[in-house]
């Protein structure tokens, strides 16, 4: 299923919205990863942990998505985009969402300036 982040897709037309569809997971910090991570928050620099955590949530926000818009049939979501919310201390939310569309491939455009071709018969 194509997924993009712009309103529209190059090459097609949209030919039905389907509407709004979205995924979530809520995610909690492990207490063991949550010591290392403070170690390394002294240290300077990525947290990986918290990188890997969050990259994990973000995949399963997008799949679960893309469960309800193969539900409603669709071919494309677009629009799509994330947004994260605390939900207590230590847990957070990964939201994703965007706009189920049903597509059609766009008609090739003649090319402008395009040659005509004689009649098949010769010239007159």
């Amino acid at each position: 299923m194509i997924v993009v982040t712009s309103p529209d897709v190059p090459g097609y037309r949209t030919v039905k919205v389907l509407g709004l569809v979205r995924g979530n997971t809520i995610r909690a910090r492990h207490l063991g990863k949550d010591i290392l991570a403070w170690l390394r928050n002294l240290a300077g620099g990525e947290v990986h942990e918290y990188t890997k955590m969050m990259a994990e949530a973000r995949e399963q926000a997008i799949d679960r998505m893309l469960e309800e818009a193969e539900a409603l049939g669709a071919d494309a979501v677009v629009a799509v985009r994330f947004q994260t919310a605390m939900i207590q201390q230590g847990a957070a939310e990964m939201l994703c969402y965007g706009t189920a569309v049903k597509l059609a491939p766009l008609e090739d455009e003649p090319a402008q300036g395009r040659l005509i071709p004689a009649a098949e018969d010769g010239p007159a």
